[in-house]
C-alpha cells in the first residue's frame, strides 16, 4: 500500500453530489469482546478500561468487560431509538463474531437497511500482532469477511481494523477481494486513493480525534463540551466545504455515548446538523464509489505508478 503526499492548496475543489459541503458520518462501533483470552500479557479490548488496574488476560476483568458490554444490552438500543425519532442513519462497524454472539445488534442494523461494515474478527484481536506473520492476519481477515457475507447476503465493500491497527498488506488484501474502501487512514479531511498490487482502494478516513472514547473517556468531557466539540468541528468544515468538500466521521461505542446522561450530547449535535442545507447524510460505500468515479477532478494522476 502507498500513497501519495499532496497538501490540500495543491488539490483542486471537491464537490460533492449536491452541492454538499460536508459528507457527516455517524458510526456505532458494534464490538464484541472476549472475557479472556490464553495469554498472561494484558488484554487489550479496543479502547481505555474504566478501571486503570491492568490484569492479565487469562484472568476475568468483569469491572472493565461488563461496563463495555452495557453497550450492548442497553446503550446501542438507547441510540437506535434516538436515531430513528430523529430519522437519520449510522454507519456501523462489527466485528465478526458480533453476528453470533450479539446478533440482535447487526440484525437492528440490517433491519434498518444502514450501512454496514467487517470490524476484525473480535475486538481484542489486533491485525498487528500479526504484522510479521502475513498468513496469519490473511486468515484472519478472510474470515471475517466470509462471515459478513453469510450474515448479510452481501460481500463487504470496506473495513475498519480494530483500534485502526491495520498493516501495510491490510489494503492489499482488502482490494483484492473486492473492497472499495479502508477506513484505517486518518490522516485528511478528505477521501484519497490508496495504490495496491491489487488496484485502488479509497481511503475513506475514520477519526480518533472525533471521537467519544477521545473526548469522554480519555478527556474526560462533559455532556456539553462533548456536545459543543462536535458542533465547533461540524461548524468548521461545514464553512470550509463551500470551497472545497469535507469528511466529518464521528466514533461512538455504545457504552460510552449510549449512557443515559450523554445521549443529549447527540440529540443536539444532530438537530444542529439537520439545520444545515450542506450535510450529506452519506455511507462510506457511497463516497466511495463517487470518488472512484470522480477522483480526477480532485487529484489528477492518483493512480500513476510510483518507481
Amino acid at each position: 500500500m502507498e500513497y501519495d503526499y499532496v497538501p490540500l492548496p495543491q488539490r483542486k475543489p471537491l464537490k460533492w453530489p449536491n452541492d454538499a459541503r460536508v459528507a457527516l458520518i455517524l458510526t456505532f462501533n458494534l464490538e464484541t469482546w472476549d472475557l479472556t483470552k490464553d495469554t498472561d500479557k494484558p488484554y487489550y479490548a479496543g479502547g481505555p478500561a474504566i478501571l486503570p488496574d491492568v490484569l492479565p488476560g487469562n484472568t476475568p476483568d468483569f469491572p472493565n468487560f461488563t461496563w463495555r458490554e452495557y453497550g450492548q444490552r442497553v446503550g446501542i438500543w438507547r441510540l437506535f431509538e434516538l436515531f430513528d425519532e430523529l430519522g437519520v442513519p449510522a454507519s456501523c462497524t462489527t466485528n465478526a463474531v458480533t453476528f453470533e454472539r450479539r446478533k440482535a445488534m447487526t440484525d437492528a442494523v440490517l433491519e434498518r437497511g444502514w450501512e454496514l461494515l467487517t470490524h476484525n474478527w473480535e475486538q481484542g484481536e489486533l491485525l498487528t500482532n500479526f504484522a510479521h506473520h502475513p498468513e496469519k492476519e490473511r486468515d484472519i481477515v478472510m474470515r471475517s469477511l466470509e462471515q459478513f457475507e453469510k450474515f448479510t447476503g452481501r460481500k463487504s465493500k470496506g473495513w475498519l481494523s480494530s483500534s485502526l491497527r491495520g498493516t501495510m498488506q491490510t489494503a492489499d488484501i482488502l482490494a483484492e477481494q473486492g473492497c472499495t474502501f479502508y477506513c484505517d487512514i486518518m490522516n485528511d479531511d478528505q477521501p484519497f486513493l490508496l495504490r495496491t498490487p491489487n488496484g485502488p482502494i479509497v481511503s475513506v478516513p475514520y477519526s480518533n480525534e472525533i471521537n467519544d472514547f477521545t473526548f469522554i473517556t480519555r478527556k474526560n468531557f462533559t455532556t456539553d463540551q462533548f456536545r459543543d466539540a462536535l458542533i465547533e468541528e461540524l461548524d468548521v468544515l461545514y464553512a470550509e466545504g463551500a470551497k472545497t468538500g469535507r469528511i466529518m466521521n464521528v466514533g461512538l461505542h455504545p457504552h460510552v455515548s449510549g449512557r443515559a446522561h450523554r445521549v443529549r450530547a447527540l440529540r443536539e449535535f444532530i438537530e444542529h446538523a439537520k439545520s444545515l442545507p450542506g450535510v450529506w447524510w452519506a455511507t462510506r460505500e457511497e463516497i466511495a464509489e463517487w470518488y472512484l468515479q470522480n477522483h480526477e477532478s480532485h487529484i489528477p494522476g492518483q493512480l500513476e505508478s510510483k518507481g
